[in-house]
């Protein structure tokens, strides 16, 4: 049987893992697809994902497209939240993302998401014991593979337990 859970576990330390993970992303994700993303190195608290410089990810001059940093941007917050959270327990809305652009991507981009436990409980866990949902900013940073910052993102979640979802998912 399919286990999720367990692909992304092995993933945090098997190149293999990590490759299939990806494989069954970009089928579950098919949005993303065609641009390419790849998550390159995981583990509890980090995700890095790589924007390749492809035509598909270009702007009108040749350099990554600001939707491309983006997306990879929501990509990189929703899967490490996915990840802390039970998703079985708590369900997550982007509510809406904020975007700053420093330089201009003449290359592979690496999209960098840290998240700790102590984040996590502070900001999400412990508020959520008292109200029915809450809004989380998840900033993201993206460097070119030269470490030039391309992009800062701030992507704000709604979190809420599944038990005080109204409609039906």
């Amino acid at each position: 049987m399919f286990n999720p859970a367990k692909i992304i576990e092995r993933a945090k330390t098997s190149k293999r893992h990590l490759a299939l993970l990806n494989f069954v992303l970009a089928r579950k994700v098919p949005f993303n697809k065609p641009h390419g993303f790849k998550i390159i190195e995981l583990s509890n608290d980090i995700v890095r994902v790589k924007i390749p410089y492809k035509r598909i990810n270009f702007n009108h001059i040749r350099g990554i497209h600001a939707c491309a940093l983006a997306t990879a941007s929501e990509y990189s917050t929703g899967f490490i939240l996915l990840n802390k959270l039970d998703s079985k327990k708590y369900r997550i809305i982007m509510q809406k993302m904020e975007m700053n652009y420093h330089y201009q991507g003449k290359m592979d981009v690496i999209v960098t998401y840290e998240l700790s436990d102590q984040w996590l409980k502070t900001n999400v866990l412990d508020p959520l014991e008292t109200e029915e949902s809450i809004i989380v900013n998840c900033e993201v940073k993206s460097h070119d593979i030269e470490g030039n910052h391309l992009s800062t993102g701030n992507i704000f979640w709604q979190v809420k337990p599944w038990q005080k979802v109204k409609t039906k998912a």
